[in-house]
C-alpha cells in the first residue's frame, strides 16, 4: 500500500497537475487520510496529486476537496465537515436507507457518495447483492468508528474502564512528527498515515468478501437444514469447523421469525473431535442461552462419559458454554439430551 501513497502530496504551490484532491496541510487525522486512500483507489483519481494546503485559492483549483474548506456540496466535489452548519449522517444523507447517526467525517463522506464505486475497484468478483451487504458491514464495522472519534463522539456515555490508545485513530496520530523535533514532516508522514490506513481498509473490504461472505452462506446452508438434524430446530450442525457463525446465526433467526430458537452449535474442531457450543444471548457477552447441564460442568473424559452415559466425552467447560466429544454422534447425544434435561424438547 505503501507504494500507492509515495510522492503522491505535494504542499500547497500554484503549479496545477490534471486532477488534483485537496486536503488541509499541517497535523492530520485518520479521517482525510483514509479519504485521499479511497479516492485514489478510483479510476478518476488513481493518478491525483494531493495537495495539501489552507490556501482558499489553491483549494479551489482543486478537483476535489475533503476535510477543508468549510463546504459539503457533492455537485462540485466538496467534502468538509467542521462547519457549523453540517450535520449530516447515513441516516440523513441517505433518506433512512442506511439507519446509521454518527456525524460523518470527511471519511465517511466520501464512503457515502463513493464507496460502493471502490467496492466495484477492490471485489470486482463478488455480487451486486453481496457488495450491497458489504457495503454496510464496511460502515458499520469499520467506518462509523473513525467518523466518531474524529467527530469527538464517546463510544460509550459511560467512563471508560481503561484507556484505549491502539485504535486506527490513534494510530494515525502517533505518526505526527514529535513536537520537539527541529525538523516536522508533516507532508511525509501523512504519506506513511495514508498507506496504513488503506492497507487496513483492503484488509477488512477483503476479509468481508472471502472470509465473512463464505461464513455466511455455510451458516445460512446449515441453519436451512438444522430440522434434519433435530427436529426441534434447536442444534444447529456446522459442516466445518473454525467458521465464525454467531452473527450469521442471529440475523438468520431474525429473517426467520425464530429469534432465540437455537439453543447449540456443533462442529468439528481442528483435532478431528467435535463440540456443542452454546449460542450466547446477542449482547450479552458471555451469558448462553442454555449452559449445559450444571451436574456436567467441570467434569472430563470418562468420568464424564460415566456421568452422561454418552460415549467418548471428553470434557464439558466450568461455565457450561462448551463440550467435547470425540464423535459427531457424541457431540450431538451431548445436546440433545441438554435440551431434553432442560424440558425444551
Amino acid at each position: 500500500m505503501l507504494a500507492l501513497a509515495r510522492g503522491m502530496v505535494q504542499n500547497g504551490s500554484s503549479k496545477r497537475a490534471c486532477v488534483r484532491i485537496g486536503t488541509h496541510d499541517g497535523s492530520f487525522h485518520c479521517d482525510e487520510a483514509l479519504a485521499c486512500f479511497m479516492l485514489k483507489l478510483l479510476p478518476d483519481y488513481k493518478d491525483a496529486q494531493i495537495v495539501r494546503t489552507r490556501k482558499a485559492d489553491l483549494l479551489a483549483e482543486c478537483d476535489i476537496v475533503v476535510d477543508v474548506g468549510g463546504v459539503y456540496d457533492p455537485t462540485t466535489h466538496r467534502y468538509d465537515h467542521h462547519q457549523r452548519s453540517f450535520d449530516g449522517t447515513m441516516a440523513s444523507l441517505t433518506e433512512g436507507k442506511l439507519d446509521f447517526n454518527t456525524k460523518l467525517s470527511s471519511a465517511g463522506l466520501v464512503y457515502l457518495h463513493f464507496g460502493r464505486k471502490l467496492l466495484d475497484q477492490v471485489i470486482p468478483e463478488v455480487s451486486d447483492k453481496h457488495k450491497d451487504m458489504i457495503y454496510r458491514r464496511v460502515y458499520e464495522y469499520f467506518m462509523e468508528e473513525i467518523d466518531a472519534v474524529d467527530n469527538g463522539i464517546n463510544a460509550t456515555d459511560e467512563k471508560p474502564r481503561y484507556h484505549v490508545t491502539t485504535t486506527l485513530s490513534g494510530r494515525v496520530r502517533d505518526l505526527h512528527p514529535p513536537w520537539n523535533q527541529e525538523k516536522q514532516d508533516f507532508d511525509g508522514q501523512f504519506e506513511k498515515a495514508t498507506a496504513m490506513v488503506g492497507e487496513e481498509l483492503l484488509k477488512r473490504i477483503n476479509g468481508m468478501a472471502h472470509v465473512w461472505l463464505p461464513a455466511l452462506e455455510m451458516v445460512k446452508t446449515a441453519f436451512d437444514s438444522r430440522h434434519e438434524v433435530h427436529s426441534s430446530g434447536r442444534i444447529v450442525k456446522l459442516g466445518q469447523g473454525g467458521c465464525p457463525w454467531k452473527e450469521h446465526l442471529y440475523s438468520l433467526e431474525t429473517e426467520g421469525g425464530v429469534e432465540g430458537q437455537v439453543q447449540y452449535m456443533v462442529y468439528a474442531d481442528s483435532g478431528g473431535s467435535w463440540r456443542v457450543q452454546c449460542v450466547g444471548v446477542k449482547g450479552e457477552g458471555f451469558t448462553s442461552r442454555l449452559p449445559l447441564p450444571e451436574k456436567w460442568r467441570g467434569v472430563r473424559d470418562s468420568a464424564l462419559s460415566e456421568l452422561t452415559g454418552i460415549p467418548g466425552c471428553i470434557f464439558v467447560h466450568a461455565t457450561g458454554f462448551i463440550g467435547g466429544n470425540a464423535t459427531e454422534e457424541g457431540a450431538l447425544k451431548m445436546a440433545t439430551d441438554a435440551l431434553q434435561m432442560a424440558d425444551l424438547i
